[in-house]
């Protein structure tokens, strides 16, 4: 498994409709992608948020971060939120917890 780690700030008080327009527009197209294990969206302090996600292999998540990085800006750049970091790695620790 791979994991893809992208964070972004967005401008002052700009974070709830980020994560709208992400839940929105962006989780959609990716749900249906190859590869996708699972998103999350983590508001960090002030007005930064961060997403990781878990993918089958390392080409599914660098095509995740490619395609993240191409919707931020076109998508976001309004909000003040672009542009995107993207990290992409191995997962080392694959830790499932019943809930």
């Amino acid at each position: 498994m791979h994991a893809a780690m992208r964070r972004m700030k967005c401008a002052p008080g700009k974070v709830p409709e980020v994560a709208q327009l992400i839940e929105a527009e962006y989780i959609p197209q990716r749900t249906v992608a190859d590869g996708v294990v699972s998103c999350t969206l983590v508001h960090l302090d002030g007005d930064e948020v961060a997403s990781p996600g878990v993918f089958i292999s390392e080409q599914s998540a660098v095509k995740a971060n490619e395609l993240a990085v191409a919707w931020a800006k076109a998508q976001l750049s309004a909000l003040g939120a672009a542009p995107l970091e993207a990290l992409d790695g191995e997962v080392l620790l694959p830790s499932i917890f019943p809930s």
